[in-house]
């Protein structure tokens, strides 16, 4: 369904991500680990268009996402809920929520704006209220909120249980399973190792922009070199 072949990607001269390549196939949970500054998050935004690979090949169900511009990527069907969340504070839940639909035209949003909200009820409460006053794990429904009403094959997950209190941490990663059940396929960038080999069906991991290992999820949870690097054990 995604299939990313050696990119290399370039901050100036900084090698950020060298000969990545990674597979996400249809109905999948796939998760990417390692430590701050691996590349993970550089690795969901080149997948969206907003970097560029220096070489190497980017492809979604056989088109090509290499030059592609980021709203015919979201168009094509990968939306991506990026780090920090990334919400329009100055703007109501209901107003986010809109733009996330902004390439869409048809008769469906209202519809899928009904989902979303039921999904999260917590946005239906606040759904007139100014988004930069909600709490954390608010905002975090929110940016996901978001990023489903573009309608989404693959979802891109980028640290969804960043700087939030453990019972919103479980919240969220139920949140994904769910999305998961109902067709979505979901690429998972998670610093919570443990939580996100747990659900994941298979898993990358990435250091210093290269990918190191790469397993299912459950064997990956039993890496020693994983366990000793990721997990605290």
């Amino acid at each position: 369904m995604l299939d990313i072949r050696n990119i290399n990607v370039y901050y100036g001269a900084i090698h950020a991500l060298e000969d990545v390549t990674v597979k996400v196939e249809p109905g999948e949970i796939v998760a990417i680990i390692g430590s701050n500054g691996a590349g993970k998050s550089t690795l969901l935004r080149t997948i969206s268009g907003l970097l560029r690979p220096r070489t190497g090949t980017m492809s979604f169900k056989g088109n090509d996402l290499t030059t592609m511009a980021p709203h015919d990527i979201v168009r094509a069907g990968i939306s991506h809920s990026p780090e920090g969340r990334r919400i329009f504070t100055n703007m109501s839940v209901h107003e986010n929520l809109q733009l996330g639909a902004f390439i869409r035209k048809d008769a469906g949003v209202a519809d899928d704006m009904e989902h979303v909200l039921k999904r999260f009820p917590r946005l239906r409460e606040r759904f007139k209220q100014n988004s930069g006053t909600m709490s954390g794990g608010e905002q975090q429904m929110l940016a996901i909120g978001r990023a489903l009403m573009a309608r989404p094959e693959i979802l891109l997950l980028d640290e969804p249980s960043l700087g939030l209190a453990p019972n919103l941490v479980t919240e969220i990663f139920n949140i994904v399973l769910d999305l998961n059940k109902e067709g979505t396929t979901i690429l998972l960038v998670e610093q919570n190792a443990n939580r996100a080999l747990e659900i994941a069906h298979r898993a990358y991991v990435l250091e210093t922009g290269k990918i190191v290992l790469s397993d299912t999820g459950k064997s990956l949870l039993a890496n020693p070199k994983v366990k000793e690097a990721y997990l605290g054990g």
